[in-house]
């Protein structure tokens, strides 16, 4: 149990290191090009798009990296996924996470 409790605080630590990875700022620059389909703040104006303000950034990342390796399937996006890196995604998944 001590060994556990040892652990919290770096669990802490990465999990902190983790949210500031993500540049909030960069993410809404990186997102202009989403803005065609999702909308200038995420929140999309065409019907079959799905607003992306407000999402969980974990959710959103999952869903980039579907996309980028093909799990998911959506010819759409291939194009937009392709440049993509991860710190491009962690990127954007802040930034429209940090949308309300």
């Amino acid at each position: 149990m001590q060994k556990w409790l040892y652990a919290l605080p770096l669990l802490a630590l990465a999990w902190v290191h983790q949210v500031k990875a993500a540049d909030i700022e960069a993410g809404k620059t990186k997102a202009a090009v989403c803005a065609a389909c999702h909308g200038v703040e995420g929140k999309a104006l065409i019907p079959n798009y799905p607003h992306l303000a407000g999402q969980n950034a974990a959710y959103l990342v999952k869903q980039l990296k579907a996309f980028k390796d093909g799990s998911r399937k959506e010819p759409l996006m291939v194009p937009f996924m392709a440049p993509l890196t991860d710190a491009d995604m962690e990127d954007l998944a802040a930034y429209y996470a940090s949308i309300k």
